[in-house]
């Protein structure tokens, strides 16, 4: 492919104070995401049987400028900024160019083939020799990094290292956060970090040393295989054959041949847009899901960026649904030939249905785990049970678990880092549509007078935690005795110790309800006989459905985190039943009371 010829222009300006250093590194941060609604809908487009090799091409590619963007964060992390991913600016509309970079290049939404990989090579394409440091209107991305480095050189020669490199390490993304590529996941500290995170990006679009065919990382399909930069991955697919040892940018590949079927790729419709549809119709409402969806990755990707980085697994399990949705809207007819596409459109926050403004809160993802904003505390809690006869007395709280600022709870029952999620539910196709009643307790409840107490009950609530059943005889038939103060006094503390507020009580009928002070916090809680429960959610902590429909606010609430309540995402008691367990089991598989219970 030839290079254009490069432009001639005054030598740029150098990055030289710490706020345009961190100005270049978020645009950094933009241009990497940047690539990927172009790489998506290219993979999406390819037909895996028919072009297996493709596939894994763009694929792999997709994966490393998600390490890249990583990066990028982390550099801009390490530097004292803020990675911003939930914001308009990120989606302009398609074609857009790459951001501060050379307007000649127009980033497009295409389906897999000629013009796609025209425009990759572009996006890819090494810097010629000798080319100059270029931090805006760039014309390869080395070069943009390279100006990037040149002021990271000169400010720490200035200023410092220590003054450079003040951000809280915390908030840094490490190996143990991103697995999924044969790229190195770089935590930076200092310099000597920071150019080896610029030199993972760089080599991996361009090649070694500028100018090698090779990125120095395995081939993260085939480990026994040395793996190119992205730029010679492409030529393999528009030569149709790899590049074997000794193979040279100028000599071009001569290895194994590459089959590339074109028939095999689905005729989506290049560049669309919202607008080319009636709100209400068919492949609309598909593309606004989609966009949905993607916010909702850029709002877990930005919130995993600023000191939360164990969202990472959230986000990358958010991609599953992408694909299906993405893959579905390629199946629908729009126009001659084509097919319609998803539009990477801009959601704001208020258009998304399980997100709500409130410091403390928690919200319901669709099909997802439960986010928990704000550092609501979490503990674990146990209940205590009479040797005799298991009879529930009394609740012991246990350890307070480590949380980041936002941090995600496992809903489906399969995590593997239970209480937390590690994205399994995406894995295993976890069906999380909500079905609890969201009207008030008062119209609900069914009144039971005693003396001087009026029991309150929502039977809907109810997590069988037994205190309600008592050692010798239920609440219901000790109403009728409580004019003895022992016997009032013994039913108001077995309601106090409710989980769920199914019970309550006031001092007479109509009259206010008397709560527990309990503090804000999520409560893990383990049964008798090491039983996994429900999540307790104390002190009103505001929970949002995934389908936009606010739960009642309460003093006490139970969420369901076996999977299987018939009231989600409020717990029914069904983890009784299938004895569910806080041991991970194998993903894919049931345990062999929950086969009992579903035959």
């Amino acid at each position: 492919m030839n290079h254009p010829t490069p432009r001639r222009h005054a030598a740029p300006a150098r990055i030289a104070t710490m706020d345009d250093l961190r100005e270049h590194l978020q645009w950094a941060v933009e241009l990497e995401h940047a690539t990927l609604p172009p790489y998506l809908c290219a993979l999406y487009s390819l037909d895996p049987e028919r072009n297996s090799e493709a596939v894994e091409v763009v694929a792999g590619v997709f994966i490393e400028e998600m390490l890249h963007l990583t990066l990028a964060a982390n550099l801009l992390n390490a530097v004292g900024g803020h990675p911003r991913l939930d914001s308009p600016r990120m989606l302009p509309p398609h074609p857009r160019r790459l951001p501060h970079g050379d307007a000649s290049l127009e980033l497009s939404l295409l389906p897999f083939g000629d013009e796609a990989l025209d425009m990759f090579l572009r996006l890819e394409r090494p810097a010629p020799p000798g080319a100059p440091a270029e931090g805006d209107r760039y014309e390869t991305i080395g070069q943009f990094y390279a100006a990037i480095e040149d002021g990271l050189r000169h400010l720490c020669d200035r200023l410092g290292e220590r003054e450079v490199f003040r951000g809280d390490p915390a908030r840094q993304v490490h190996a143990g956060h991103f697995r999924h590529t044969g790229g190195r996941m770089i935590a930076v500290t200092d310099l000597t970090s920071a150019l080896a995170a610029l030199e993972e990006i760089v080599e991996e679009g361009e090649g070694t040393s500028r100018g090698a065919v090779w990125d120095g990382d395995p081939d993260v399909h085939h480990p026994d295989r040395d793996e190119v930069a992205h730029y010679y991955r492409f030529q393999e697919l528009r030569a149709g054959r790899r590049y074997r040892r000794g193979d040279t940018p100028r000599s071009g590949p001569t290895g194994e041949t590459i089959t590339v079927d074109l028939l095999g790729v689905l005729p989506m419709r290049p560049n669309p847009r919202l607008a080319d549809h009636a709100p209400g119709s068919a492949i609309r409402t598909a593309q606004e899901e989609f966009d949905r969806t993607y916010c909702t990755l850029l709002h877990l990707l930005e919130e995993a960026f600023n000191g939360s980085p164990r969202l990472l697994a959230v986000a990358t399990a958010t991609m599953y649904k992408l694909k299906t949705q993405a893959q579905a809207l390629m199946r629908m007819p729009d126009g001659e030939g084509t097919t319609a596409g998803p539009t990477f459109e801009y959601v704001p926050p208020e258009q998304r249905p399980w997100s709500v403004d409130d410091p403390q809160r928690i919200a319901v993802l669709p099909d997802g785990p439960y986010l928990v904003y704000g550092g609501v505390p979490l503990k674990r809690k146990r209940k205590i049970v009479a040797a005799e006869n298991n009879a529930a007395l009394t609740w012991q709280t246990g350890e307070t678990l480590a949380t980041e600022p936002t941090y995600a709870l496992c809903r489906c029952g399969r995590s593997g880092a239970k209480p937390f999620c590690d994205g399994t539910h995406a894995r295993v196709g976890f069906d999380g549509t909500e079905s609890a009643d969201v009207r008030p307790y008062e119209e609900r409840q069914h009144v039971h007078d005693g003396v001087g107490i009026s029991a309150q009950r929502v039977g809907e609530l109810c997590v069988h935690a037994a205190f309600c059943i008592g050692r010798t005889r239920p609440i219901a038939s000790m109403l009728a005795d409580t004019d003895d103060s022992d016997v009032r006094s013994d039913v108001m503390g077995r309601i106090e110790h409710c989980p769920s507020g199914s019970y309550s009580y006031a001092l007479r009928r109509g009259g206010e309800s008397i709560e527990p002070d309990l503090p804000k916090a999520i409560s893990v809680i383990e049964e008798e006989n090491g039983l996994a429960g429900s999540l307790w959610v104390t002190g009103g902590v505001p929970v949002q459905r995934a389908d936009g429909q606010p739960l009642e606010t309460r003093n006490r609430m139970t969420l369901c985190r076996c999977g299987h309540s018939a009231g989600k995402p409020l717990c029914d008691g069904t983890h009784r039943e299938i004895d569910f367990r806080e041991e991970p089991g194998p993903v894919g598989d049931e345990n062999e009371a929950e086969k009992k219970r579903t035959a």
